[in-house]
């Protein structure tokens, strides 16, 4: 049997994933997933172009908000270079745009995301709160979320040796579900659902990495929350699925190496699109964040005999 790697081990590899290199005026690089197959993680990518507008930002300014599109999936096992503009520079706010691209064999240089991220000068000012953290049960009280994986990895026998390496690979974003997501069973309900989340192990004392993790793990679920009312899955095979934009408003700081409540719903699908929208709470009942995103998603037909 294969050793398993720890979770600080693992939180380590994705600090080093989420940390740009800089590569000339204006560019960065991230680094490919350790033993990663097929398609880029989407959050990997928008979290790497977080990290390259935080490093190129005026000093002094926090991320508090990002928009993403993304062009196309992007490759895993090539390295992703992120080319920067500062195309404005205010007293109290800033903003830069980032082109994710990587080296395509046949087209060249190809465009994958395209990122605006604004930035502030922390201040006072007016504030309210008007909103209500989903009533749910502690993480402490869930099963863990590679428990569930294991539970419908035995229940779906017909799973090949990939989709069971893909569907156990030991993660260093910890979950515990306290619903169903869509990979875990067939029927159809309401566009809802609620998960914890945090870094397996502690991380670095750096609010720009903690946004970035944040940005990472803000990827996870959500699209899948479309798919909930009718009762289709990825995992299952029976659906095809591609995130078309993400946006993250960063509210409060917060810790993501503890834990935080992931609050998801999706208000409409149609078109072969499902809209998204997520809000972020650590655990004293604090919205830290809000997402929102679009993503494509389609019933797999069945191949003709």
């Amino acid at each position: 049997m294969t050793e398993q790697p720890t979770p600080a081990t693992l939180v380590t590899d994705l600090v080093e994933l989420l940390t740009v290199s800089p590569a000339g005026t204006g560019m960065f690089e991230g680094r490919a997933q350790k033993g990663g197959v097929g398609r880029v993680f989407g959050g990997q990518v928008v979290a790497q172009a977080l990290q390259a507008a935080q490093a190129s930002a005026p000093e002094g300014m926090v991320a508090h908000s990002l928009h993403a599109y993304f062009l196309r999936g992007g490759r895993e096992g090539a390295a992703t270079g992120y080319r920067v503009e500062a195309d404005f520079d205010g007293r109290s706010f800033a903003n830069r745009r980032v082109v994710a691209s990587q080296a395509d064999p046949e087209r060249g240089e190809t465009p994958i995301l395209n990122l605006i991220a604004s930035f502030q000068r922390p201040e006072d000012g007016l504030s309210h709160d008007d909103y209500t953290m989903p009533d749910v049960a502690p993480p402490e009280d869930l099963p863990t979320d590679m428990e569930q994986r294991r539970r419908f990895v035995e229940q779906m026998g017909e799973l090949s040796e990939a989709q069971r390496a893909l569907m156990l690979r030991p993660r260093a974003i910890e979950m515990r579900t306290a619903d169903s997501l869509h990979w875990m069973n067939s029927d159809p309900r309401p566009p809802h659902a609620h998960s914890w989340f945090r870094a397996a192990a502690p991380l670095p004392d750096d609010p720009a990495l903690h946004r970035a993790v944040i940005a990472y793990a803000s990827d996870y679920t959500l699209l899948g929350t479309s798919a909930l009312p009718h009762g289709i899955s990825w995992a299952r095979g029976e659906m095809v699925g591609a995130s078309l934009d993400h946006a993250i408003w960063f509210h409060r700081p917060a810790r993501a190496d503890e834990w935080l409540l992931y609050a998801t719903d999706s208000p409409w699908s149609g078109n072969g699109r499902g809209f998204n929208r997520g809000r972020i709470f650590d655990r004293s009942g604090k919205l830290v964040a809000s997402v929102a995103q679009e993503g494509m998603i389609r019933k797999r037909k069945e191949k003709a005999a």
